[in-house]
């Protein structure tokens, strides 16, 4: 996933036809998606309710195929996921994301 902007107010992060953007200034996090040729409705939350940021590996069973995502994870228990290239790309998304927001590495033992 490329990072496509990264200042001290504004992280915007791309993984095909998703982009995740958070933004200090307006104080929301944006999952904008594209569903064939049309966009679907934006989802937004306030960056205040972002609890956790972490990577979640799943394996296609028939495949074996590893599948990472950056799971971006709310107070209210809900989950944003932003798919990446691979297993370090998917942990670089999640570590750029926690810096941004100046978050520990794992702010919560479950």
């Amino acid at each position: 996933m490329p990072i496509l902007e990264n200042t001290e107010t504004r992280i915007s992060i791309k993984s095909g036809s998703t982009t995740l953007t958070l933004d200090k200034v307006a104080g929301k996090v944006v999952l904008q998606r594209k569903v064939l040729f049309w966009q679907a409705k934006p989802l937004e939350a306030p960056l205040s309710e972002i609890a956790n940021v972490s990577v979640d590996s799943a394996v296609d069973r028939a495949s074996g195929v590893e599948f990472c995502s950056t799971m971006v994870i709310f107070r209210a228990g809900q989950g944003w996921a932003l798919r990446g290239a691979d297993k370090n790309d998917a942990h670089a998304n999640a570590a750029a994301i926690r810096k941004f927001l100046s978050m520990s590495e794992q702010p919560y033992s479950w």
